[in-house]
């Protein structure tokens, strides 16, 4: 018999934290999250978003034993923007085993109906910089510390439940070996026509200089994606304080209008898939450690994002950012870049990687089904 428990107490979240990395432990493509970042998720002091947003996780119990885990979330103030009822699922994990899905699904299915919702949305997390999307191609390769790792069995125990594609993200894996030459001549015309400027800060403390107004023009530049909110203040903050302490100052660009207003933001990071991955997503006794290492000694870097203002939507800012990141990855000796998921309808970012060596190596999905 399948129990499905919400999860009440830090000891029951603990327990919905570790449940993939003890399923997955020995599957050579998985890479953990981080645990103490997903221990704060969801933790309603912790995580600012839950300001304007409600969540609750569940446990699968069978035979006593955890066999799944799934959370439901509930953007109201995203809801109230786009004039939905659209309840999402986090976090799903579980063996393979069609009613243990069946019984998370209608648990979750039924919180969000309670609380009004019509439809269902999912994985996809708080924000546009939560984790989202499950892999449905390109499982054999091992994801990046951001990203999901799921078997097969997942989308297709999701399929035989009713649901449906709502939207694909798809990730590149992109040659840092040479700079395409096209690369490198919007780039300089960027800089002599339109009197952009490339700042790359050499002290953490500069950062904040310009990472609240770049955050503001990150709001404004993803607005229309898909799931997408507005970052709050508190939001900001709290990420920023999750990322400041590791960020690679090389690899966090800015740049600047000749007005000195943030009209670009990027950042790219040493891959740091393999040093969780040894840990299993614990930071101690010797994960911090490990992640030290990986900040300094890395041949794969992980391309985040790149954000730029659309009203210099044209101008070649990608250029810029990725020919600076190209040369100094050149310098390292790294081979290629892992981007993150990008949607597969969003025509610009994917016309931006037309002149790269590139491979299309993984997908993941976001399912929809009504309620």
């Amino acid at each position: 018999m399948i129990t499905i428990k919400p999860v009440q107490n830090k000891r029951d979240l603990k327990r919905f934290t570790e449940f993939p990395n003890k399923l997955f432990k020995n599957e050579p493509s998985f890479v953990p999250a981080l645990s103490i970042d997903e221990m704060h998720v969801f933790d309603k002091k912790k995580n600012p978003a839950h300001e304007y947003c409600d969540s609750q996780c569940f446990l699968a119990y069978k035979d006593n034993q955890i066999v799944g885990r799934v959370a439901g979330i509930i953007n109201h103030q995203w809801n109230e923007a786009k004039q939905t009822k659209i309840g999402r699922f986090s976090r799903i994990d579980m063996i393979d085993d069609i009613e243990v899905t069946k019984a998370l699904m209608a648990a979750v299915t039924e919180w969000n109906k309670s609380k009004g919702m019509d439809t269902l949305i999912g994985p996809i997390g708080f924000t546009d910089l939560d984790r989202m999307g499950m892999l449905v191609d390109g499982f054999e390769y091992l994801n990046m510390f951001i990203t999901i790792w799921n078997p097969k069995y997942y989308s297709e125990h999701l399929e035989q439940l009713g649901f449906v594609k709502d939207v694909d993200w798809i990730e590149k894996r992109i040659m840092m070996t040479s700079i395409p030459e096209k690369i490198s001549k919007v780039a300089d015309i960027t800089q002599r026509r339109y009197g952009f400027k490339l700042v790359v800060c050499k002290k953490k403390k500069e950062v904040f200089k310009y990472i609240y107004p770049a955050f503001k023009m990150y709001n404004i530049a993803f607005n229309e994606l898909y799931g997408f909110h507005p970052i709050s203040d508190k939001v900001m903050d709290y990420y920023i304080k999750q990322m400041i302490t590791i960020v690679k100052l090389d690899y966090l660009w800015f740049v600047l209008d000749n007005e000195d207003q943030v009209a670009g933001f990027g950042l790219m990071m040493p891959s740091l898939a393999m040093a969780n991955k040894k840990s299993n997503g614990h930071l101690f006794p010797f994960g911090i450690f490990r992640i030290l290492k990986a900040l300094k000694k890395h041949d794969v870097v992980d391309l985040y994002f790149i954000a730029v203002d659309p009203k210099h939507h044209g101008k070649g800012l990608p250029a810029l950012m990725l020919n600076d990141g190209i040369q100094k990855a050149m310098k390292r000796n790294i081979q290629f870049a892992e981007t993150g998921p990008e949607l597969e309808n969003n025509i610009a970012i994917q016309a931006q990687w037309k002149d790269f060596d590139y491979i299309n190596h993984k997908r993941r999905r976001c399912y929809k089904k009504a309620m």
